[in-house]
C-alpha cells in the first residue's frame, strides 16, 4: 500500500471502506513518522499528525487500535463536554477553552475541574498511555502574548492531571498559541472554537511492547 493511499485514508475517511481499527493497522506498512507527517502538513492538524507519527503499524496497530477504540468511548460517555475523535491508533479529546477557562485567563474554573475530573478517571482506568496536553487561542491580540497564553494553559490543565493522580511521566505540554487554527479565525463561532485544549492520546512503550506480543500469538 502506498504512502499516497494511506494519506486519502485518513484525510478522507468517508472515502475509505477501512474502520478506524484497520487504518491503525495500515500504518507502518511504510513508515508511521513519514505518513504522520504528510497527513499532519497536509491537514493543518498536528494532533493528527503527531498520533499517526507515533503508530506502531501492522497487526500490532491493530491491536492497540482496538483499546483506543474502548477507551474513546469511555470517554465519550463519561466526558460529555468533551469532543472525542479517534485518529489512527491514538485519540484526541477536545475541550474548548470555555470549558476549562474564563476569557483570557490561564486559571481552571470550578466547572473546568468536574469536567477534567471526569476525563482523570478514564485516563487512570487506561494507564498504558501516553498524553500530550496542546494549548491553541485564535488569532485575536499579539501573536507572542497568545503563545504563551496557550502555553501557560497547557501547563495549567497537565498540573491538575497530575495533582489529581495521573502520572506525571505520562504527560507533555505543548503551547501553539494562533499557529495551528482548525477552524475559521473569520468568525466569532470559529474563534471561540480555536481557543481550544487537545489531549493527544497515544500507546506508551508497555501497550506497544503487549500489543507486538498479542499480535505475535
Amino acid at each position: 500500500m502506498s504512502l499516497a493511499l494511506i494519506a486519502v485514508f485518513f484525510m478522507f475517511p468517508n472515502c475509505a471502506s477501512l474502520n478506524k481499527t484497520q487504518k491503525g493497522a495500515a500504518v507502518g506498512v511504510v513508515g508511521g513518522g513519514a505518513i504522520g507527517a504528510v497527513i499532519g502538513k497536509a491537514s493543518g492538524n498536528t494532533a493528527m499528525g503527531a498520533i499517526i507519527g507515533a503508530a506502531v503499524g501492522g497487526t500490532a496497530g491493530a491491536v492497540i487500535g482496538h483499546q483506543m477504540d474502548k477507551q474513546a468511548e469511555k470517554i465519550k460517555n463519561t466526558v460529555p463536554d468533551a469532543k472525542v475523535e479517534r485518529v489512527g491508533e491514538g485519540i484526541v479529546v477536545e475541550f474548548n477553552s470555555d470549558v476549562l477557562f474564563a476569557f483570557d485567563k490561564s486559571n481552571l474554573t470550578g466547572d473546568a475541574k468536574g469536567s477534567l475530573n471526569k476525563l482523570v478517571t478514564v485516563l487512570n482506568e487506561f494507564p498504558d498511555t501516553n498524553i500530550e496536553v496542546q494549548g491553541h487561542t485564535d488569532s485575536k491580540g499579539r501573536q507572542s502574548y497568545n503563545q504563551s497564553l496557550s502555553v501557560r494553559r497547557a501547563k495549567a490543565v497537565s498540573g491538575y492531571l497530575t495533582s489529581e493522580g495521573v502520572n506525571s511521566s505520562r504527560i507533555t505540554t505543548k503551547g501553539f498559541g494562533e499557529d495551528i487554527p482548525k477552524y475559521n479565525n473569520e468568525s466569532a463561532d470559529g474563534r471561540t472554537q480555536n481557543r481550544r485544549a487537545e489531549f493527544l492520546i497515544t500507546a506508551n512503550d508497555k501497550m506497544k511492547a503487549d500489543a507486538e506480543k498479542a499480535a505475535g500469538k
